[in-house]
C-alpha cells in the first residue's frame, strides 16, 4: 500500500511560486539581454518581490544564472546519456555525451561563459553552485563508464581521463578566442582532443 505525500502548506507553496518566478523572470531577463546587461533589481521588479526577498533564494547575479541554467544543463546531460547508449565507439559515445551540453551552454554564448565562470570560481558551499558543481560530476562519471564499457579503459584511468574530458570541454567552450566559434565547430575540436588521450 502507497503512503500518500501530504500536501504542502501555505508557506513552502508560497516559497515555491517565488523561487518558480524568480527562475522564470531571470530565465527570461539573461536569455533577452544577457546576464550582464542584467540587474537583480530588473529581476526582482519581473519577479514582483523585493530584492531583499530575491537574494533569499540567491546572495548574487552569478548563483541566479546557475538556478536558471543548473535545469538546462541536467536536461542536457539526460538527452547525452540517452544518445551515448546508441554509440558503439567510446570517443562517438564521449561526443553523443557531451554534444546536448555543448549545445545547451552555446544558446546564449556570454550566459555560457559567464555559468562556466561561476561554476569555477564560485562560491562552492551557495547550494546553486553546488547543483552545478553534481552535474559536472555526474557528466565526469558518465564519460568514465564510457571509457570502461566501450574502450576497456580500467576505472581508475577512467575516472582521470574523464577529469581530462571534463578540461577539454571547459577550455573549449570559456575561451574567448572561440566566442564565435559553431557548434559543429566546437565539437570537432573536442573531438579531436578525446581521440588523442583515449588509449589506442
Amino acid at each position: 500500500m502507497s503512503v500518500a505525500t501530504p500536501p504542502l502548506g501555505r508557506r513552502e507553496r508560497q516559497k515555491q511560486d517565488k523561487l518558480a518566478r524568480i527562475t522564470a523572470a531571470a530565465s527570461d531577463l539573461f536569455a533577452k539581454h544577457g546576464v550582464d546587461e542584467v540587474t537583480t533589481q530588473q529581476i526582482a521588479d519581473a519577479a514582483d518581490i523585493g530584492t531583499g526577498t530575491l537574494f533569499l533564494y540567491a546572495k548574487t547575479k552569478g548563483e541566479l544564472l546557475l538556478l536558471v541554467q543548473n535545469a538546462h544543463y541536467a536536461d542536457a546531460l539526460k538527452r547525452g546519456r540517452a544518445a551515448a547508449a546508441g554509440e558503439l565507439a567510446a570517443v562517438d559515445a564521449v561526443l553523443a555525451l557531451l554534444g546536448p551540453v555543448v549545445e545547451c551552454n552555446r544558446v546564449q554564448v556570454d550566459n555560457g561563459r559567464t555559468y562556466l565562470r561561476e561554476m569555477v570560481f564560485g562560491d562552492p558551499s551557495e547550494p546553486h553552485h553546488a547543483a552545478a558543481l553534481d552535474i559536472v560530476a555526474q557528466t565526469e562519471h558518465a564519460v568514465a563508464s564510457i571509457l570502461t564499457e566501450k574502450a576497456g579503459v580500467p576505472t581508475p584511468q577512467a575516472e582521470v581521463l574523464a577529469r581530462v574530458v571534463s578540461a577539454i570541454q571547459f577550455l573549449e567552450l570559456g575561451v574567448s578566442v572561440n566566442t564565435a566559434s559553431t557548434i559543429p565547430q566546437l565539437l570537432a575540436d573536442i573531438r579531436t582532443q578525446v581521440a588523442a588521450i583515449l588509449p589506442r
